[in-house]
């Protein structure tokens, strides 16, 4: 798939079962996020729909433009997805940011997303989340980043196996056995791609995130009329727990609480996320989150 933006054209990975996508599926934004997170799920829909899953601008396991990537990027890319790609009314499902810029888009085009399935939904970057907030030194990082060679040496030297292993265990898998050697490897391949640093930083240091507080988050989600589906693991993350709750109680609001999993709880544990989400897609009406 090609995207053009700001005169840049920015070719993605996309795989798509059946004509017609009735489904549109969104990984997370992280540096070892790609579309290939979201096959399982796509593989378990495809008996009863039509699906394609795509990768993030600036994400994925194909090589990345230099570009300084922003929270406008990503809405118009959705925007593009849903009018030019899709065509039609959809179910979106989306994990982490994904599902943050997958509400903000519900806003913005509620007749073309029919039902909304957010998967351990996140809005802030994993360093604004460790520090509270925002600070100076995070544009600092982005810019030494963006240097030709030097950049490139200070990201491996932060994204390297070690890095990867601690951030699955940490915060992605229940169980660290489900990182393989030859998921690793796989892993290891999307932050080697050529480019990867640019949205990968960017993403971290928070320059990604979708709104700048909780509460501007959870407006999103009150004044939305699209049904909404929340999936989340027993096992995730404290911080990214705690946003998760607090957006679990807005009225209207469906939410399935699965005993295992972490923020990757869609690519670990398929069958119980996938099995939710059918029974949504089923039993949820079009006529939006009033009628419920």
């Amino acid at each position: 798939m090609q995207w053009n933006w700001h005169g840049h054209a920015i070719c993605l990975g996309a795989d798509s079962i059946g004509a017609d996508p009735q489904v549109l599926l969104l990984p997370a934004l992280s540096s070892i996020s790609t579309r290939h997170e979201m096959r399982p799920l796509q593989e378990r829909l495809a008996g009863r729909y039509s699906t394609i899953r795509v990768d993030w601008p600036g994400f994925g396991d194909r090589p990345r433009p230099a570009v300084d990537w922003t929270p406008q990027a990503y809405t118009e890319f959705l925007g593009f997805l849903i009018s030019s790609v899709i065509a039609r009314p959809c179910a979106v499902i989306a994990a982490g940011h994904g599902a943050a810029y997958a509400l903000m888009r519900s806003l913005e085009s509620p007749q073309m997303i029919s039902r909304l399935v957010m998967i351990a939904p996140t809005w802030r970057g994993p360093l604004p989340t460790m520090l509270n907030g925002r600070r100076r030194l995070f544009d600092r990082i982005c810019d030494a980043a963006d240097l030709p060679g030097l950049g490139q040496v200070l990201y491996r030297l932060n994204v390297n196996r070690l890095v990867v292993r601690l951030m699955s265990a940490g915060h992605v898998y229940a169980d660290e056995r489900f990182l393989t050697r030859e998921r690793l490897r796989e892993k290891l391949d999307v932050v080697r791609a050529p480019g990867a640093r640019f949205g990968s930083v960017r993403f971290v240091t928070g320059r990604l995130d979708p709104v700048k507080e909780r509460e501007a988050f959870l407006d999103l989600a009150r004044r939305t009329a699209v049904p909404i589906l929340l999936i989340h693991g027993a096992e995730t993350p404290p911080k990214s727990q705690a946003e998760i709750e607090a957006l679990a109680v807005l009225p209207g609001i469906q939410r399935v609480r699965l005993p295992r999993g972490k923020l990757g709880v869609h690519e670990e544990f398929p069958d119980p996320v996938a099995d939710a989400i059918g029974r949504f897609l089923a039993a949820v009406p079009q006529t939006g989150r009033a009628s419920q």
